[in-house]
C-alpha cells in the first residue's frame, strides 16, 4: 500500500498522543492533547466521550498538517488506548448514552463484592484470568444496565453499543460501519474466554450482557476496515488496535517469554509474554491475559499486573499540597531531599491492584515525625511507585518460573533519572529505559506495518532499531530488603483499614 508514515493513535487516561511512524520503525512526528478527567464523588472516575473522540481528530488534524506540508502521506492508521474504559453509545445516532466510565473507577464495587459472595471468582479467574476487581470492564457494563434509565431495555433491543475505547474509536473512524474491538481490549472485559479468544455464553449470562451490545472481536494486527470517519483520511486502512500496556509490550521488543517490561503512566503495566496458556490459570495473584493476536496467526498470551496509582500518586501528592503544576512541582519538590526520612505513602486511594487485590485499602502515610517536610511526602510518592512495581515483578518472578534478569521500562514517569535507580535498587536488577517515549503508540504502528507488509514477522519487529539506556543496582542488598520490609508494613496498615468501623 502506498504512504510513508503509519499514524498510531494512542488515546489515554490523561492525553491523547498521534504519532507518525515511517517505514524504518522511527517516529517522525509527534503530537498530543490533553483530555480532562471528572469525579463527580469518591470512587467515581469519568470522562467525555466526545471530549476523548475530540482529542483523536486534533491530534490527527496535527499530524496530517505536517505531512501535508512535506508532501507524504499515510498508509494506515494504528490504534493504542487506555484498556478497561467503557462507552457506551446509541448505534442510529452514535451519541454517548453515559459518561466513559474509566478503569480507574470503583463505582461496580458492590457489583463485584455480591459476585465474590456468590462463590463466582474461582471461575472467572478459570476462564477469564481475572480475578474480580471494579476494574474490568465487565462489572462497569453491568453498572450501566442497572442505573441508567431504559438502557438494558435498548441494549437488548440491539440499540445500544458498549465497548472499550479501541472500539468506540474504531466504530467514529469508520462512521459507524465498523463495531469491533481487538482481542487484548477484549481479554481485560471479563467476557471474554481465554481458551477461545470469543465472547462466553455463561460469562455474558453472569454480568447480564447482551451479546447484542457487544463489538467483534478480532486480531490485534488486522485490517479494520477504511476510515471514512475523517475526510482528511478517507479510504486510509484502520491496520491494528491494541491496548497500549500490550503495544508497550511490542514496542519493547519483548517477543521472547522471560522478558518483562513496565509501562509507567497514570498508573502501571509489567507484562511479560508467556510461552502458551497454562493448564490451570485461577490461582494466579496476577491476571492471565491475551499479549495480541496476529491474523492468521493466532494469539498469544501474557502475565500482567496493574498499578492503579503510579504517575497518579504523585499527582495527587502535588494536588494535595497546592502546587501550581502538581506533577512537576512535586518532581522538583522531591529532588530537593536524599530520601524521604523513614516515611511511606502508600497510594491506595482507589484499593490495591495485583498482586493484592483489595479493593478496601486506602491510601496510607506511615513514619511521619518532627522533621517531616513536604519534599519527603513528594520523595515517598516517588518511591511507591518502584515499591509497587517490585511487589507485582516478585509476584511475576514466581508465578512464570522465570528469573526475568532485567525490566525494561517505558513510559512518561521513566524521565525521572532518579526513579530509574531507585528502581533498579529496590529490585536488584539492571533497569532498561526505552529512549523512545510514546512506546505505546510504536508498538501499535509496528502492528500497523505488519498489516501493511512493511514487516513480515516478530523477528523483523525485534530487529528495529531501538536506543535504550541502563541504571544497574547500586544499593547494598541489607538496605534493600530493609527498605522494601518498610513497604509492605506500610502496605499492612493500609490493607487493615478495611476492618475499621
Amino acid at each position: 500500500m502506498s504512504g510513508e508514515f503509519v499514524l498510531a493513535i494512542d488515546q489515554g487516561t490523561t492525553n491523547t498522543k498521534a504519532l507518525l511512524v515511517g517505514r524504518d520503525g522511527q517516529p517522525a512526528f509527534r503530537a498530543s492533547v490533553p483530555v480532562s478527567i471528572r469525579s463527580p464523588q469518591p470512587g467515581w472516575v469519568e470522562q467525555d466521550a466526545i471530549e476523548l473522540w475530540e482529542s483523536v481528530v486534533n491530534a490527527v488534524a496535527q499530524c496530517l498538517t505536517w505531512t501535508t506540508e512535506r508532501g507524504s502521506s499515510v498508509a494506515g492508521v494504528a490504534i493504542s488506548n487506555q484498556r478497561e474504559t467503557i462507552v457506551a453509545w446509541h448505534r442510529a445516532t452514535s451519541v454517548p448514552l453515559a459518561p466513559a466510565i474509566l478503569w480507574q473507577c470503583r463505582r461496580s464495587a458492590a457489583i463485584c463484592d455480591e459476585l465474590k459472595a456468590q462463590s463466582h471468582e474461582s471461575m472467572l479467574r478459570e476462564r477469564t484470568g481475572l480475578g474480580i476487581d471494579p476494574l474490568f470492564s465487565a462489572s462497569k457494563m453491568r453498572w450501566l444496565l442497572e442505573k441508567v434509565p431504559g438502557l438494558r431495555e435498548q441494549a437488548h433491543a440491539g440499540e445500544v453499543c458498549f465497548g472499550t475505547v479501541d472500539s468506540w474509536l474504531i466504530w467514529k473512524l469508520t462512521n459507524g460501519a465498523i463495531h469491533a474491538c481487538d482481542v487484548s481490549n477484549a481479554s481485560r472485559t471479563q467476557l471474554l474466554n481465554l481458551r477461545t479468544a470469543e465472547w462466553d455464553d455463561q460469562l455474558l449470562a453472569l454480568f447480564e450482557i447482551p451479546r447484542a451490545a457487544l463489538p467483534a472481536v478480532r486480531a490485534s494486527s488486522n485490517l479494520f476496515g477504511e476510515c471514512s470517519g475523517l475526510d482528511e483520511l478517507r479510504n486510509v486502512p484502520l491496520v491494528s488496535a491494541i491496548g497500549d500496556s500490550h503495544a508497550a509490550m511490542a514496542g519493547q521488543g519483548c517477543f521472547v517469554a522471560g522478558t518483562v517490561k513496565a509501562t509507567y503512566g497514570t498508573g502501571s503495566s509489567l507484562m511479560t509474554l508467556l510461552p502458551d496458556l497454562p493448564r490451570t490459570i485461577g490461582q494466579s495473584k496476577l491476571a492471565t491475559t491475551i499479549a495480541w493476536g496476529l491474523s492468521g496467526v493466532g494469539v498469544q498470551y501474557a502475565l500482567e499486573g496493574n498499578i492503579s496509582m503510579a504517575g497518579a500518586a504523585v499527582q495527587w501528592v502535588g494536588e494535595f499540597l497546592g502546587l501550581g503544576d502538581p506533577v512537576e512541582d512535586a518532581a522538583k519538590l522531591a529532588a530537593g531531599v536524599r530520601d524521604s526520612d523513614g516515611i511511606f505513602f502508600v497510594p491506595a486511594m482507589v484499593g490495591l491492584g495485583a498482586p493484592h487485590w483489595d479493593n478496601r485499602a486506602r491510601g496510607t502515610i506511615t513514619g511521619l515525625g518532627r522533621t517531616t517536610r513536604a519534599a519527603h511526602l513528594a520523595h515517598a510518592a516517588i518511591e511507591a511507585i518502584a515499591f509497587q512495581v517490585r511487589d507485582v515483578f516478585d509476584a511475576m518472578v514466581d508465578e512464570s518460573h522465570c528469573e526475568l534478569p532485567v525490566l525494561r521500562a517505558d513510559g512518561g514517569a521513566t524521565r525521572n533519572d532518579w526513579l530509574m535507580q531507585f528502581q533498579a535498587d529496590i529490585l536488584g536488577r539492571p533497569v532498561v529505559r526505552s529512549g523512545l517515549e510514546d512506546l505505546s503508540a510504536l508498538g501499535a504502528a509496528t502492528l500497523g506495518g505488519l498489516t501493511l507488509g512493511w514487516w513480515h514477522s516478530h523477528a523483523d519487529l525485534a530487529a528495529l532499531p531501538s536506543e535504550t539506556m541502563i541504571f544497574s543496582p547500586r544499593m547494598q542488598s541489607g538496605e534493600r530488603e530493609n527498605r522494601y520490609l518498610g513497604w509492605k508494613l506500610a502496605v499492612r496498615r493500609a490493607r487493615l483499614q478495611e476492618t475499621q468501623p
